[in-house]
């Protein structure tokens, strides 16, 4: 069992990665403006069973790499924390375009929308690096249990993730209108997310253990 502490790392850090707009997110709020909420609610069903995939395929294979090969774990973390880094920095630089920008699109039949969805996160470097590099870190192995632990984080991940979303399908039309007339907002959620992900990640930095130099 995670401890609470580690499931509200895990729920924080879930939460500036969904609030960072990438691959998931313009596919979803594009596709809700331009096709309703119904059609964004269809298209993050798949959007889910892409993260339950991942999160299969990550702890089933990283609990026994951790075990053969240690210092995997400490590559990770640091990659973590390099990768939460730079996505702060993407946040906090000037310029970039908001998702919310209004695009049109085809409309798209469910098993389409869902189809979408689902390719959309599986190839998402995103999702990849959560379940790779991300959750790992919030794995207690002195605790035990490695593979339930990371389901268990994996399930905080997704409901962050899910929750986020489907509050931005429901609000994308709102939210793009609003944003549309006072832009300077749009700066504030970059340099909030911005902030947050550069403070989880160098906490990260520091916390990975160094590696063991033999000789």
């Amino acid at each position: 069992m995670i401890s609470l502490t580690a499931a509200a790392a895990m729920a924080l850090v879930a939460l500036g990665m969904v609030l960072t707009p990438g691959p998931n997110m313009i596919y979803l709020v594009s596709r809700s403006i331009s096709q309703g909420w119904r059609a964004g609610m269809v298209s993050l069903a798949g959007t889910a069973l892409g993260f339950i995939i991942f999160m299969t395929m990550a702890n089933v294979g990283l609990a026994a790499i951790f075990v053969i090969v240690p210092l995997l774990y400490t590559a990770l973390k640091v990659a973590g924390a390099g990768y939460l880094l730079w996505l702060a920095f993407k946040a906090l630089r000037p310029g970039g375009l908001s998702v919310f920008d209004a695009r049109e699109l085809p409309r798209d039949p469910g098993t389409k929308l869902f189809r979408m969805g689902l390719v959309t996160n599986l190839l998402n470097p995103k999702a990849a690096i959560m379940y790779l590099a991300l959750i790992p870190q919030f794995v207690d192995q002195a605790s035990g249990g490695v593979v339930a632990q990371g389901f268990q984080l994996g399930g905080v991940q997704i409901a962050v993730s899910l929750t986020v979303n489907a509050a931005l399908i429901l609000a994308s039309g709102s939210i793009a209108v609003f944003l549309q007339r006072r832009p300077s907002w749009m700066r504030w959620q970059r340099w909030l997310t911005g902030t947050l992900l550069g403070a989880v990640g160098i906490k990260l930095a520091i916390d990975a253990p160094a590696p063991a130099v033999s000789g």
